[in-house]
């Protein structure tokens, strides 16, 4: 341990705590080396958990558009404040980096992560950071070695289990570098890694529910030598018909199959009834004239492709904090596909009302039932794909089952946070959502 570091923690009252796993990086060249591996630069916002002393940070503060610092030691996020005061972009904050708010950094835009996580916590870290949904797109991490290989793991090796897969699906990862213990304070009995991780385009995956998928797993490792076809919650399903489709042996162990057979595992299982559709060109839809009359009918494909008005409706769903459920669409829709929008919407079929199809798409969508109640109408524009709006509201503060093939990811924001985020990346989200959220606002 270098001298100024040692008189530092001596005036700071700070003696590194095991049981958190504190372990302070003390090699400079270590430290920049380790940041220019993030790549970050003048655009990007940082988000760095553990800083302690600000070994990584003093290399990032003043040279990304923002850098936060979350640090659970009062003491050394009081010293960062002091140490950076000077310098613009540089927000600390205190707080257990496991529980850390992370919603308002959507309206930063996709942010980068980094961090020499504490060896006792960096599992729960990497959960609140890289579980979907995150506006983490990119992230470099510190970790006891043990941990970067069981990310790296493959199939019937002892380090492969639920990180790697819970990751996996999600994240490439690559091993940087490895450290010994001599660069860091107290000195850890074992090796450090640095893994370089970046987020996956989820249009590369066939659509799976990541809560069917996350219990799968959990629950198939739950004693990993054993053979799952006993064990699973299959749904229905019969293990053996499971098997054939799918090309697995009925004898199969949970650290035998591959990521790949997980994801097919729990789209298979997957109950929903429209778990593979996101739309169907067939649908037929009443077309009508400016006053919102019907004049007629048309499929799907046609009402878009001919910009033929016709009818839809967007729900707020709000919990109990007035908090708005926005979900993620997917890749697989036909109109904004990848992009943030209503908590459900839809068009109204042939004959339809317009309440009807409101609380329709509520259970369609969110698979919950509750009052709907009509907030006010938009006219059709080009924002709306040329529809006749009706926004509604519901209360219900969940779970949700969603289809897969429709809905990627959601969460519940505050109108604050969104608020900055339509005003600072509008890209992020569907037109028509934006269309609502106006006729929101002025409500």
């Amino acid at each position: 341990m270098s001298a100024g570091l040692k008189a530092l923690l001596e005036r700071l009252g700070v003696q590194p705590n095991k049981a958190l796993g504190q372990n302070f990086l003390t090699d400079p060249a270590a430290a920049a080396a380790i940041v220019a591996d993030l790549g970050a630069g003048p655009d990007d916002v940082v988000v760095e958990v553990g800083p302690g002393t600000g070994a990584l940070s003093e290399h990032l503060a003043g040279n990304v558009r923002k850098l936060v610092l979350v640090e659970f030691d009062q003491k050394l996020a009081g010293y960062l404040r002091e140490r950076f005061a000077g310098e613009g972009g540089v927000e600390v904050v205190h707080a257990d980096a496991a529980r850390h708010d992370l919603r308002p950094l959507y309206a930063e835009g996709p942010v980068k992560f980094i961090g020499n996580l504490p060896y006792s916590s960096g599992g729960a870290i990497m959960k609140r950071f890289l579980d979907p949904p995150t506006p983490v797109a990119e992230a470099v991490l510190m970790l006891q070695r043990e941990v970067a290989e069981r990310l790296l793991a493959r199939p019937r090796s002892k380090s492969y289990g639920p990180l790697t897969l819970r990751v996996g699906a999600w994240w490439d990862v690559e091993m940087v570098r490895t450290l010994p213990p001599e660069p860091f304070h107290p000195r850890p009995k074992v090796d450090s890694s640095v893994v370089r991780l970046r987020r996956r385009d989820a249009g590369g995956v066939a659509p799976f529910d990541w809560r069917t998928f996350d219990r799968l797993v959990r629950v198939g490792f739950g004693e990993r030598r054993k053979q799952m076809g006993r064990r699973l919650p299959l749904e229905g399903r019969g293990w053996g018909d499971l098997c054939e489709e799918l090309a697995l042996s009925p004898t199969a162990r949970a650290e035998e199959l591959s990521l790949a057979d997980w994801m097919a595992l729990a789209r298979a299982v997957d109950p929903h009834p429209l778990k593979d559709l996101p739309q169907r060109a067939e649908e037929i839809f009443d077309v009508v004239d400016d006053r919102d009359e019907v004049v007629g009918q048309a499929t799907r494909a046609e009402v878009h492709a001919g910009k033929l008005k016709h009818r839809a409706v967007h729900l707020f769903v709000l919990n109990r904090r007035g908090e708005v459920f926005l979900q993620k669409r997917s890749r697989l829709k036909d109109t904004a596909p990848g992009r943030w929008d209503s908590s459900a919407a839809g068009h109204l079929d042939a004959g339809e009302a317009y309440a009807t199809c409101a609380e329709r798409e509520l259970g369609e969508e969110l698979g919950v039932e509750a009052a709907v109640e009509e907030v006010g109408r938009i006219a059709p524009c080009e924002g709306t794909g040329w529809e006749f709006v009706r926004l509604y509201r519901a209360e219900h503060r969940g779970p949700f089952r969603w289809p897969a093939s429709e809905i990627e990811t959601g969460e519940f924001f505050s109108e604050e946070v969104i608020d900055k985020w339509v005003a600072g990346r509008p890209g992020d989200f569907a037109t028509g959502f934006l269309e609502c959220w106006k006729l929101w606002k002025a409500r």
